[in-house]
């Protein structure tokens, strides 16, 4: 049996959909006005080793992850600019060629990462209707209130608030009142924002001109798309104090009835055991990753060797060591890709039932890449072994696959040349550069380029 910790009950729950064989998911998606890094991409990780698991256990899919191109604040509550304007006054663009340009990026980076995306993507700017008529059914239930700068939910009408933050209506009093004292109360949130003239992004509305709350837009989307009722919310730990919340209160109160079943949360990936930040020069993307000679599934075997729900230190130091880790297992698997031996059936099918309990407690993809390695390692080097981590492959995603784990080169280049690519490999992983260079003008002198890609290392003759 599947078992998931959901964030509702912090506690580690059976999984059981609403309709057999079937899973109804919805995933926070990016707002498209930057590059993403790699704190934003290890919520794409844990959202495809969801995906995949319940593949694995023979489930069907209905996906949703929300692209974000406009209503999102500077804070993650409903203080400062909209990130999308912002974004295109800095760069003196347009808000779609700025959302065309870093989405394009991101989806990109989850190929690269070999991310199972989701059956639908939704642009939130072509859903505004959808939230002016869900605002407008909150307004029918007496969940609204206007004051000046837009029309607001009254969390003190919703009973529910706070139970996943565990926020306390009656304790919990912020500043932020004396900012807007029109406010009934500190959590109240926007869900229509008014706007002036020359804001950019603009919709006309029931209330006046203006454009959605960030909260809105995930409320509007999912339930045009998944329905009343659907399975599984997923997202940063981030955004359970805030987003999440208002997301819930908005919408129960607008169907009266609790519409997800099971919330599910990464917890944060740390820079040296701090926050990643501009200021600080280490916010770092997957192609900053590439730079230093970790490839994008370097990066995602990185995190999968820590459980989703805890946080993750990166230091160069850290994913040097994780992408040998990756190296040595690669090489076990065309061992046995190989190998002439023969392994029991008996014990392929203990490893597969290993396996297959590790990744069903709670998505534990550690555990599960250690069972791997132990069958890898202890079994005699056989082509049924080899058989199997392609089937676990489904539920990790690595492209573990004979094609992929090859070294990329043509037929007439010859062992020498591959030889010293290897050799360069090595060095760049271990951050070598001097050895790096060396062997590339090593390579060059004797009649071949070397290119380095997404796709890997390609050598062709000059």
């Amino acid at each position: 049996m599947l078992k998931l910790t959901n964030s509702l009950t912090d506690r580690k729950e059976v999984f059981t959909p609403i309709n057999d064989g079937e899973v109804k998911m919805y995933s926070c998606g990016p707002t498209v006005y930057s590059y993403q890094h790699i704190g934003n991409m290890r919520a794409y990780v844990f959202v495809d080793s969801l995906r995949r698991i319940l593949k694995y256990n023979g489930y069907s899919i209905k996906g949703v992850m929300n692209v974000t191109d406009v209503g999102h604040l500077t804070s993650d509550e409903d203080d400062g600019e909209d990130k999308m304007e912002l974004a295109a006054q800095k760069e003196k663009k347009s808000p779609l060629e700025i959302a065309s340009f870093y989405g394009g990026l991101f989806f990109d980076d989850l190929r690269s990462m070999n991310v199972d995306l989701p059956e639908n993507i939704t642009y939130a700017t072509e859903f505004i209707p959808q939230m002016i008529e869900f605002i407008q059914g909150l307004e029918r239930g007496g969940y609204t209130y206007i004051i000046d700068d837009g029309v607001y939910f009254d969390v003190q009408k919703f009973a529910a608030y706070g139970q996943l933050s565990e926020k306390d209506l009656s304790k919990t009093y912020s500043a932020r009142i004396e900012e807007n004292i029109k406010k009934h109360h500190p959590f109240d949130f926007a869900l229509w924002k008014f706007v002036e003239d020359n804001h950019i992004m603009k919709w006309p509305s029931p209330w006046g001109v203006g454009c959605p709350g960030w909260h809105i837009e995930c409320s509007a989307m999912s339930h045009s798309i998944l329905g009343d009722r659907f399975d599984i919310h997923t997202g940063g730990i981030d955004h359970r104090t805030v987003h999440h919340e208002d997301e819930i209160a908005q919408n129960d109160a607008f169907c009266g009835h609790q519409v997800v079943n099971y919330w599910l949360h990464n917890n944060f990936l740390l820079v040296d055991n701090g926050k990643m930040s501009k200021s600080l020069g280490n916010c770092y993307t997957l192609k900053d990753l590439q730079e230093k000679g970790f490839s994008p599934l370097d990066f995602k075997y990185f995190c999968l060797n820590t459980h989703y729900g805890k946080s993750i230190n990166f230091t160069f130091d850290a994913i040097k060591s994780s992408a040998l880790g990756f190296n040595s297992l690669k090489k076990l698997i065309l061992e046995h890709y190989n190998g002439q031996g023969k392994v029991e059936e008996d014990k392929l099918k203990s490893y597969e039932d290993k396996f297959l309990n590790a990744i069903n407690d709670d998505l534990n993809t550690p555990l599960a890449i250690g069972e791997m390695f132990t069958m890898l390692r202890g079994e005699n080097r056989s082509r049924a072994v080899y058989d199997l981590v392609q089937k676990f492959d489904r539920a990790l995603g690595l492209r573990l696959d004979i094609d992929s784990i090859m070294p990329q080169r043509e037929e007439s280049v010859p062992e020498e040349i591959m030889a010293l690519i290897e050799q360069r490999n090595e060095a760049r992983v271990q951050k070598n550069w001097a050895l790096s260079d060396e062997l590339r003008d090593r390579i060059l002198s004797l009649g071949y380029s070397v290119k380095d890609s997404k796709e890997g290392t390609k050598v062709e003759k000059i």
